[in-house]
């Protein structure tokens, strides 16, 4: 079975372009453009391998989506890696400290955040 991956964005152009990429390597992708949205899709049921989550988004950002997914239960060891623009060593500090998993920056090519993500899922 194929594992999911939740990736969330607000930008509608990055949400094809990733849902492309990790399609094409066999992921099933579901999609949010904000925390918000994603966090309604968590509680809804949708159980993914991985989050993947941009940090500056409209609603809910990427830090509060972080602290509110380890404050789920069912969530609380699901890896969840930033891809953001935002390089800052304090930011960095600040998504270690609510329990991502790893910091990407953009632009990350394809093949490369593939690479990240069987490191940091088992059987990906």
């Amino acid at each position: 079975m194929a594992m999911t991956i939740l990736i969330v964005d607000d930008s509608a152009t990055m949400l094809m372009s990733l849902k492309t990429t990790l399609s094409m390597s066999g992921f099933k992708v579901e999609s949010a453009n904000n925390g918000q949205a994603a966090l309604d899709k968590l509680k809804s049921g949708v159980k993914p391998d991985l989050i993947l989550t941009d940090i500056n988004m409209p609603s809910m950002g990427g830090l509060e989506l972080i602290e509110k997914v380890r404050a789920l239960s069912a969530f609380r060891f699901t890896p969840i890696l930033t891809l953001t623009t935002e390089s800052e060593t304090t930011k960095r500090a600040e998504g270690k400290r609510l329990g991502a998993t790893g910091w990407l920056v953009k632009p990350l090519a394809g093949n490369d955040l593939i690479k990240v993500i069987k490191q940091v899922v088992p059987g990906a």
